[in-house]
């Protein structure tokens, strides 16, 4: 039954490409069933993103999509990108998009929880005693770094052709996204783990410089440093070490797609783009929530998707955006339970468990919210 004095928000959902318009789906599916129990009212509006854009309008987000953004507690995104608009020398690509997103809105940091569910340890490729109990945080430092550095380009010379891009970051981005670990990690176990490769590159070094500087400002916070090969190792060897993991951009891209494959699967992973603070209640001024996996058009339209990473993501934006705490635990320990129950789809089977859909999923952990 619905309660009384419930939210109101205003949601844009970009179902985006391949299996993004069908995990979104199951995402809308938990925000009507939130709003429903809770009786709050979520005003939801559609948007293209990416290669569907590019089709409709030419265009990887719309100027008008950006500016419901703007005028939105958050966003919902599936996925963008497929074979279709895979050509390099293409002027228009899906991922301008969610890069233009991003930028514009202002949203500096990726949050990547990743947790091992206690019901899926036979599906982590870890030996069990390794994974369990795993439970990182990974904030990803998002508008800075090779992806936005200037100059980036192709050219050819007398000896053949060369590509340049440029990796550069300034002061005030690294020490925004080292307080915002460091602030989340006061509210965990109280541990940062700083990566970089500050024995070879010089933003590095600046940006070891800087984390330490902030880190003073927290001292009931431990710190460490370490080298981002030598974290691709520690992850998948002593991954329980670890609570809240800082890094930069391609770092962070890199060594969260490994860390997914704790869990079980790269389509049990949400993630959540966030700025500045609006206020204690409210939590984030806007978030873009997403999935952290792909695509995926070779399983696009057949009912094979994990919608997991998905309602997770909604999860974080009934917290993150929405201060909705109890409407979030929900959620999760819903999903839980419904992983625990055996419902899953193919890339997280266990032996005595069979095949469920995309959709089967999404109504088990909708009948959980209900009851």
């Amino acid at each position: 039954m619905a309660e009384s004095g419930g939210v109101s928000a205003r949601i844009v959902v970009f179902p985006g490409d391949g299996i993004g318009p069908e995990v979104a789906t199951e995402g809308r599916r938990v925000l009507e069933a939130v709003a429903h129990r809770w009786g709050h009212t979520f005003l939801v509006e559609e948007a293209l993103i990416g290669g569907a854009a590019i089709d409709a309008y030419g265009t990887a987000l719309r100027d008008e999509d950006l500016v419901r953004c703007r005028r939105a507690d958050a966003a919902l995104l599936g996925a963008v990108g497929g074979p279709k608009w895979d050509d390099p020398a293409a002027k228009v690509r899906p991922e301008q998009g969610l890069l233009r997103l991003r930028k514009a809105l202002g949203l500096y940091a990726n949050l990547r929880p990743v947790a091992v569910q206690p019901a899926l340890l036979d599906a982590s490729p870890l030996r069990p005693e390794i994974a369990r109990g795993t439970d990182i945080l990974v904030v990803r430092e998002l508008t800075g770094g090779l992806y936005f550095g200037r100059p980036s380009g192709q050219w050819v010379e007398r000896r053949g052709r060369v590509a340049v891009d440029t990796l550069v970051y300034r002061e005030h981005e690294v020490a925004r996204v080292a307080h915002l670990a460091f602030e989340l990690a006061r509210s965990r176990r109280g541990r940062v783990a700083s990566v970089d490769k500050a024995n070879v590159l010089a933003s590095s070094r600046l940006w070891r410089t800087v984390v330490t500087e902030v880190a003073r400002e927290y001292p009931d916070v431990a710190v460490e440093h370490v080298l981002v090969d030598a974290m691709a190792m520690h992850l998948v060897r002593q991954p329980t070490r670890y609570d809240v993991v800082v890094t930069e951009n391609m770092f962070g891209d890199i060594l969260t797609d490994e860390a997914s494959t704790l869990a079980g699967s790269i389509g049990l992973l949400a993630s959540a783009s966030v700025g500045a603070v609006r206020d204690e209640r409210r939590g984030w001024r806007f978030g873009l929530y997403e999935p952290i996996h792909g695509s995926a058009p070779d399983i696009a339209g057949q009912g094979k998707a994990n919608p997991v990473g998905m309602l997770l993501s909604v999860a974080l934006l009934l917290r993150g955006s929405l201060g909705l705490e109890e409407e979030a635990a929900a959620v999760e320990a819903a999903v839980a339970a419904v992983l625990a129950s055996g419902t899953r789809t193919g890339d997280v089977l266990t032996p005595g468990s069979s095949a469920a859909t995309t959709s089967d999923v999404g109504a088990a952990v909708v009948a959980r919210l209900a009851a």
